[in-house]
């Protein structure tokens, strides 16, 4: 009986393995942006963290063991790789089943309902605004302002332009490439990302150079909006 039950344990390994994606500069950056984390979340109460644009889910999958303390809610618009995420997170209990969230739409019709205003501490986005329609970024911003705690952190990660000028070269050249693909994509400029943040009372806190030339953006949202 105990051979039959390790031989369905390693049969079902290997199913989960199979789904697993792996992106190579997600395992580069994965640490790095930990990092980042731990200085930002706090530890002792339950928290809520929603990760939005989960890609393969090797970021979450790296970020739970860390922080027990933490529901975390992966997503993702494209369904092909919901089990890819869930393959990386099955075997912690700390990391709810993903969710499939269209960011442009209003966060009430997420997974039928089950997220409130003001009820997340932590919403986390990487390499999603310059691979997406500007009005992604827009409702990224618009439903952060809403979901968000008081207080509560919005961490994006990526490269980005400052003042209308992208450096390095590789970045420029990077951002060339995108709109090659789709002139809808491109590096977005922290300015115009920062209009997005004041009219959801969110307030840019801090901006970390990363490797390979990505920046992690650290948003609050304001307790007290002007």
């Amino acid at each position: 009986m105990n051979t039959i039950i390790q031989c369905a344990a390693n049969h079902k390994s290997s199913i989960m393995a199979a789904k697993k994606l792996v992106y190579p500069a997600a395992d580069r950056n994965k640490g790095p942006i930990l990092s980042v984390l731990q200085k930002y979340i706090q530890y002792g109460t339950p928290q809520t963290f929603l990760e939005i644009s989960s890609g393969s889910g090797q970021h979450v999958a790296h970020f739970a063991p860390h922080f027990p303390h933490i529901s975390f809610y992966p997503s993702e618009y494209d369904p092909k790789l919901l089990d890819s995420i869930a393959a990386y997170t099955n075997e912690f209990s700390n990391v709810k089943h993903p969710l499939k969230i269209d960011i442009t739409t209003d966060f009430h019709i997420w997974g039928d309902g089950i997220f409130k205003e003001a009820s997340i501490d932590y919403i986390y986005n990487a390499n999603m605004m310059h691979i997406s329609p500007y009005q992604c970024s827009i409702g990224l911003f618009n439903n952060a302002g809403k979901l968000l705690k008081n207080n509560g952190i919005l961490f994006t990660y990526g490269p980005y332009a400052i003042d209308g000028k992208i450096t390095p070269e590789s970045n420029v050249n990077f951002n060339k490439s995108l709109k090659l693909q789709d002139p809808n994509w491109g590096l977005r400029d922290i300015n115009d990302l920062m209009e997005l943040a004041e009219k959801n009372g969110i307030k840019i806190v801090d901006i970390i150079d990363m490797p390979a030339n990505n920046k992690t953006i650290i948003w609050k949202k304001c307790e007290n909006p002007k």
